[in-house]
C-alpha cells in the first residue's frame, strides 16, 4: 500500500483510507471489528469517522476494533466534530474532542476535521480553541471539511496572523462524477499547502458496477439501504459511466480501479476514502486502488466526463 504525506505536513497516511461512516448505522461491532482487521491486513492506515456517524457509535466501534487488534499506535485516527453552523466554539470543541477520545479508546487525535463550518462563530475562535488541544497533545494535525476555496484562505491567513495551528488536510466530496472541487478547493489546498482527503470516490456506489440503468438496486447495496443516495443515478451520470466502464474495460481494468485510481493520480489527493461493511469490500479496494493513470489516460478520460 503506497503511503503519502498529506499536503505540506509530516502526516503520513496509506493512499486508501477506510471510510468509517457505516460502523454504527449498517454494521454492528462484531461486523465493524472484521472490516478494521481487513484494512489492517491490506495495509490501510487511515481511519476516518467522526461524532455524528452512528450517534457516536461509530467512533466507539472503531475504538473498540483497534484496540482488539493492538494496532493503535499503527494508525491514523480521523475524526470530525461539529454540524452545518453548529460545534465552532471554543466550549464546543472541548467538549466534542473530549466525547471523541473517550468512545475512541485513546488520548489522541491524529486528524481532527471541523466536519462544517460554523458560520456563527469567527474562524480565529475555532482556531485557537483547536491550537489549545494540539498544545494539550490531544490532537496532532488538524483539517476542514465541506469548506469553500476562500473559507480554506480565510482559515490559513487568520491562522498565519494569529500564530495558530494551520490546517493541514481538507476533506471533500470528490470523483468521476462529482468534480466541483476542481473550480476552487482544489487550487486553494494547492496555493496553502493541503491535502484533499476525497470522499465518495465511488459516487456512493454507482461506480462500482454493482448498479445496471433502469434496474432496482441489489438487496443489500448502499442505494436499497438508503434510497437518497440513489439521486446520483441521473441519465446524464448514467452517460458518463457506460463511457467510463468501456474505457476501462478497454485497458483490462474495472470500474472501480478507474473510479479509484483516478481520484489517487490527482497530484492533490493525499488519501481517497472508501467505506465498507464487508471485509471483501475492504481486500478489493485496496488491490482496484493501485492504478495510476498517466498524463494521456486522464486526457482521455477528461473528454468523458
Amino acid at each position: 500500500m503506497e503511503i503519502r504525506k498529506v499536503g505540506r505536513s509530516g502526516l503520513g497516511t496509506s493512499v486508501l483510507g477506510l471510510g468509517c461512516n457505516n460502523f454504527g448505522m449498517r454494521i454492528g461491532p462484531d461486523e465493524t471489528k472484521l472490516v478494521v482487521h481487513a484494512a489492517l491486513d491490506a495495509g490501510i492506515t487511515m481511519f476516518d469517522t467522526a461524532e455524528m456517524y452512528g450517534g457516536g457509535k461509530s467512533e466507539e466501534f472503531l475504538g473498540a476494533a483497534l484496540a482488539e487488534a493492538g494496532r493503535r499506535d499503527d494508525v491514523v485516527i480521523a475524526t470530525k466534530f461539529g454540524r452545518a453552523n453548529v460545534g465552532g466554539s471554543r466550549t464546543e470543541i472541548i467538549k466534542a474532542c473530549e466525547r471523541s477520545l473517550r468512545r475512541l479508546g485513546t488520548d489522541h487525535i491524529d486528524l481532527y476535521y471541523q466536519h462544517y463550518v460554523d458560520r456563527t462563530v469567527p474562524i480565529e475562535e475555532t482556531l485557537a480553541a483547536l491550537t489549545t488541544l494540539v498544545q494539550q497533545g490531544k490532537v496532532r494535525y488538524l483539517g476542514s471539511s465541506n469548506v469553500a476555496g476562500w473559507q480554506l484562505a480565510e482559515a490559513d491567513h487568520t491562522a498565519a496572523e494569529r500564530g495558530l495551528e494551520r490546517f493541514v488536510a481538507t476533506q471533500m466530496e470528490w470523483s468521476l462524477l462529482n468534480r466541483a472541487v476542481e473550480t476552487e478547493v482544489v487550487p486553494a489546498a494547492r496555493r496553502y499547502g493541503l491535502g484533499l482527503v476525497s470522499y465518495f470516490p465511488l459516487a456512493s456506489g454507482l461506480l462500482t458496477g454493482k448498479y445496471r440503468r433502469g434496474e432496482d438496486a441489489p438487496e443489500g447495496t448502499r442505494f436499497a439501504a438508503m434510497p437518497f443516495f440513489a439521486n446520483v443515478a441521473t441519465d446524464a451520470n448514467w452517460d458518463k459511466v457506460e463511457a467510463l466502464t468501456a474505457f476501462a474495460e478497454a485497458r483490462g481494468r474495472s470500474l472501480t480501479e478507474l473510479a479509484l485510481g483516478w481520484v489517487a493520480s490527482q497530484p492533490e489527493t493525499g488519501c481517497v476514502l472508501v467505506g465498507a461493511t464487508k471485509p471483501e469490500q475492504v481486500a478489493a479496494n485496496a488491490e482496484a486502488i493501485a492504478w495510476r493513470l498517466d498524463a494521456e489516460e486522464l486526457a482521455e478520460v477528461a473528454t468523458l466526463i
